[in-house]
């Protein structure tokens, strides 16, 4: 069978590819450059030229494709350019549905995100809880509006599943929307040395290669309509580092960052970047978030489609141990 995988030099795409193609999938991954260094090569991944901005790239790439894994978007905190969250993340998903409905491909699987179903205060959240606050955040916001727009093509009669995954982490590269990843490594460097707050703000941690097992499962038993989230385990800031220290065996001191002084800092890092163009290290609507929790049941893809989590301690110390090698 041949399947299509956008967004396949992404942090999840690229593992995906490879699951894929080691259950003898021929996979058609979609990527801006063919030679990406990103890629990982196996004879039954294809890497094909093109962008979910360009529809003639699609059209070409699904060609004899059943099913198509959309994870390409534009997850990073920044950009220049402020329409282009809209136009990768709402007209990108829609050029994607719109080849795949004229290429006849049998079903879609839609990556999302839990940031569209919001930050909570108390208990975990799950598919069918309201949001708690509004959209500041672009990509949470175009996140929301590709999912509106997933629906009406679902209205369609379009079989499409959408997944949210929580806050990924795992052994990859260090990418923009990799940001555990951008901790761990900062911290086994000795470079990362803070614990926002007081350390007991909470996000839910899911392993990458679960992610991609939850992809799967939701390609093959995912109903269609359906979100699903693709969570992990809710540790507070605290327990994060604590692991990290215990498992990499590295006792750097770290300081806890009162919230007023980050909200002030973020503040500083948006003016620096109104007037110089240079890319924040934090801006206020970032900073907002961590007076939140980010709880998260998965309850729901456990049930329907059989999703497991990798315990948060085996998963991070397989992390550790990859960012250690890596620095070999």
């Amino acid at each position: 069978m041949k399947v299509m995988v956008t967004g396949a030099t992404g942090f999840i795409g690229r593992k995906l590819c490879l699951a894929l193609a080691q259950k003898g999938k021929t996979v058609h991954a979609l990527c801006r450059n063919e030679h990406h260094p990103l890629l990982i090569p196996h004879t039954n991944i294809i890497p094909i030229k093109g962008d979910i901005t360009d529809s003639k790239s699609l059209l070409h790439a699904m060609q004899g494709c059943e099913q198509v894994y959309h994870t390409a978007a534009l997850a990073k905190m920044w950009s220049r350019n402020k329409d282009e969250f809209y136009k990768v993340n709402i007209e990108g998903t829609k050029n994607v549905l719109e080849a795949a409905q004229t290429a006849g491909v049998h079903k879609v699987v839609h990556t999302s995100t839990c940031g569209v179903i919001g930050p909570t205060h108390k208990y975990p959240m799950t598919e069918s809880d309201p949001r708690i606050t509004g959209f500041p955040i672009a990509y949470e916001r175009t996140k929301y509006l590709a999912e509106l727009l997933v629906q009406e093509y679902v209205q369609k009669r379009m079989n499409i599943v959408i997944v949210s995954p929580s806050r990924v982490y795992g052994e990859g590269p260090i990418t923009d929307s990799n940001t555990v990843g951008k901790m761990v490594s900062g911290y086994l460097k000795g470079k990362w040395r803070i614990i926002p707050g007081d350390g007991r703000q909470v996000a839910n941690y899911v392993y990458v290669n679960d992610v991609v097992n939850g992809h799967i499962a939701a390609m093959e038993k995912g109903i269609r309509g359906n979100r699903y989230i693709l969570g992990g385990e809710d540790i507070s800031f605290e327990h994060f580092f604590k692991e990290v220290q215990a498992i990499s065996r590295k006792k750097y001191k770290l300081y806890n960052i009162p919230q007023r002084w980050i909200k002030l800092y973020s503040h500083i890092e948006e003016l620096k970047t109104s007037l110089t163009g240079i890319p924040p290290v934090l801006l206020p609507e970032f900073a907002d978030r961590l007076e939140y929790d980010q709880r998260y049941s998965s309850c729901k893809a456990e049930a329907q489609l059989g999703y497991s989590i990798t315990p948060f301690k085996q998963g991070i110390a397989n992390t550790i141990h990859y960012f250690q090698t890596q620095t070999l």
